[in-house]
């Protein structure tokens, strides 16, 4: 990973920064997968517990050749008025590496469904045992994404990993995040 893309949202009256976020990160989605292999991550310079925001700043990392093919496929078209995008530039000397996972909770419907389908309950135990209220809420910043294949909206909630000095190579998630088990770094800076 030598270089990154800097791209910020400019929020107006009719578009707010989470607003323009979120679409930023879904058109980024549907080519990451498919033009990067895993081999491209994201950071979210703004990020804040606080408010349970991601900021106005998206950085895209991965090697000069990745970026080059990523940003050759035009997937921001459409959000140009509302975005300031960077050339493709060298990551500093002497950063540091932090990692962005993806954190998920089963909800309690899904719960009760797999607990029904493998036979460990009845619908009426699983009714029963398994409240709406045992969700844990997860207090994190989420990019609020529709679903290319059922069309529902979905959150995507986003952990922000401690500062490192040392990076933990790996594949990325179609998000460009880590999976929580791996937390593979980017460069923070």
């Amino acid at each position: 990973m030598d270089s990154y893309i800097e791209i910020t949202v400019l929020p107006d009256l009719e578009a707010d920064a989470n607003f323009l976020m979120n679409n930023l990160c879904s058109k980024l989605h549907a080519v990451l997968g498919q033009v990067t292999m895993g081999k491209v991550g994201v950071s979210f310079p703004g990020y804040a517990l606080a408010g349970k925001n991601l900021g106005t700043k998206l950085r895209i990392h991965g090697t000069a050749f990745m970026l080059e093919k990523l940003m050759a496929e035009n997937w921001i078209k459409g959000l140009r008025d509302y975005c300031q995008c960077s050339a493709i530039l060298p990551i500093p000397t002497r950063v540091q590496q932090r990692y962005f996972a993806r954190r998920q909770v089963k909800s309690a419907h899904n719960k009760r469904l797999r607990s029904i389908s493998k036979g460990w309950l009845t619908q009426d135990e699983a009714l029963d045992k398994i409240s709406d209220e045992s969700q844990k809420l997860l207090k994190l910043p989420f990019l609020q994404l529709t679903s290319r294949g059922n069309k529902q909206q979905m959150k995507v909630f986003v952990e922000q990993g401690p500062v490192m000095d040392l990076p933990t190579e790996g594949n990325f998630n179609s998000y460009g995040l880590s999976r929580l088990s791996e937390k593979v770094t980017v460069p923070w800076f």
